[in-house]
């Protein structure tokens, strides 16, 4: 599949801002399952102080500072990809679940490099709640794919998509009181959930390519970012599960950029100097299938 993007978020100030600093991570990442045609990032005011570079995890992201006064702050991302489904290697989802655990495999070679993926993060906390809601699925010798896809289709089946319940900053035992959230916490909990039996999850963020009720046409500018997860898979690679829509990922999910949760790769963040009172955000996000 091949999609146009475009992905324009809008700051506006009931005073000038003297100065704003940002970090976006709105650039697709170039995979074996996804090329980037083309891709952009305009900004308005525009400034000369403008850079990309690749973090830790590989994602881009974009550095800017705007020094003009000025009351709105416009940044457009546009991009074309292409989207295969992953293909998936059935002996490797089929192993015990026990041996995806990055510690009890220093035969694999990059094993090392996604422990830091087994670990806590600030906003997917291991907490004992979320390991005993794991551990009902996570049976002796259980395959790693069956029992991991179970997680993902019961985290989908007993907690309801509410885009009041929760904000950036809920944490997982928030998730838990509430039963509800979206999908950036639908993501942290399966983070929280199978990261506290010792496998390697990481967060990612990108966009699902949404598709119109029959005889109706697309919205422009309708769709939104999402967020899912993916498993290490040691001879494998990743599988990635959204347990928002309960599913592996498809040629539908085009991938922007992934870390430990989503403080690590949010679309836009920054630090602004004025003396505004009162600022608005408004996003707006179109994922168009190319014919």
């Amino acid at each position: 599949m091949r999609y146009r993007i475009s992905h324009r978020t809008r700051y506006s100030y009931d005073e000038d801002v003297s100065d704003s600093l940002g970090i976006a991570y709105l650039v697709p990442r170039q995979l074996p399952w996804q090329d980037v045609l083309s891709q952009g990032l305009t900004l308005d005011p525009a400034t000369d102080d403008c850079t990309t570079d690749l973090d830790y995890y590989g994602n881009t992201a974009t550095y800017f500072q705007v020094t003009d006064p000025h009351r709105v702050l416009d940044i457009l991302a546009t991009s074309e990809v292409d989207v295969r489904a992953e293909q998936h290697d059935e002996a490797a989802l089929a192993a015990p679940w026990e041996s995806a655990r990055p510690v009890a495999r220093p035969d694999v070679a990059d094993a090392w490099r996604v422990q830091d993926l087994a670990l806590p993060s600030s906003l997917a906390g291991q907490t004992a709640e979320a390991h005993a809601y794991a551990a009902a699925s996570l049976g002796p010798g259980r395959p790693v794919g069956e029992a991991v896809t179970e997680v993902m289709r019961r985290i989908h089946a007993d907690f309801a998509y509410d885009k009041t319940a929760t904000t950036v900053t809920t944490t997982v035992d928030d998730i838990f009181d509430k039963r509800a959230g979206v999908c950036q916490d639908f993501a942290h909990l399966t983070l929280a959930c199978l990261r506290s039996h010792g496998l390697a999850v990481r967060y990612v963020s990108g966009y699902l390519a949404t598709t119109p009720p029959p005889g109706k046409e697309r919205i422009v500018g309708a769709d939104a970012t999402h967020a899912w997860a993916a498993v290490w898979i040691p001879g494998d690679g990743w599988l990635a599960l959204d347990p928002t829509n309960d599913q592996w990922a498809n040629d539908r999910y085009v991938t922007v950029a992934w870390g430990r949760d989503y403080a690590d790769v949010p679309p836009v963040k920054g630090v602004i100097f004025t003396e505004a009172k009162t600022s608005t955000l408004r996003v707006e996000v179109d994922v168009a299938p190319v014919t």
